[in-house]
């Protein structure tokens, strides 16, 4: 299992936007194959880091998922949302794989 977190830099006069790009996201992500587990705006701090941060099952699967999410009628207009109102001035994607697992394992 991988976990896929995306970290956005937005516009912070444009939280709003970003908030409903990642309510989007919450709709296409999950009936596309991956396992969201979120998307994050700013509330204290950074006023333009943001977070988008889903499982997948290995870059195969990832490879495939992109294809999906690329057909999908409200993923293609949650892109071009993006492109049209320039909220996310910068994203960057790092896969991670769980180094901690099983957690909380008795002593």
């Amino acid at each position: 299992m991988l976990t896929c977190v995306i970290r956005y830099q937005i516009d912070p006069t444009k939280k709003p936007q970003f908030e409903e790009y990642a309510r989007n996201w919450g709709q296409v992500i999950p009936r596309n194959g991956a396992d969201l587990i979120g998307y994050y705006a700013p509330y204290e701090g950074s006023a333009t880091l943001a977070y988008g941060i889903y499982n997948i099952a290995d870059l195969g699967a990832y490879e495939a998922y992109r294809d999906r999410i690329r057909n999908d009628p409200l993923g293609q207009a949650n892109f071009e949302f993006s492109q049209r109102e320039r909220f996310i001035l910068r994203e960057d994607r790092t896969f991670l794989k769980c180094a901690s697992a099983p957690h909380g394992a008795p002593a």
